[in-house]
């Protein structure tokens, strides 16, 4: 592991993040996995669906 994530942790330790800050890290999970789901399912619409292009070179 690199230095960085031990003072990290300790900081962490130390000073934990709020109640606020960590639903808003579950809420923006969930976001997501809501948004993976329905694209799995086959619910999400084509005019949100980005189309595949070549990169310009």
């Amino acid at each position: 592991m690199n230095p960085r994530h031990f003072l990290r942790m300790s900081q962490w330790a130390r000073n934990p993040p709020s109640k606020r800050r960590i639903q808003l890290v579950f809420a923006v999970i969930l976001l997501c996995l809501l948004i993976f789901g329905v694209e799995y399912m086959g619910w999400w619409p084509d005019w949100a669906t980005g189309e595949w292009t070549r990169a310009p070179r």
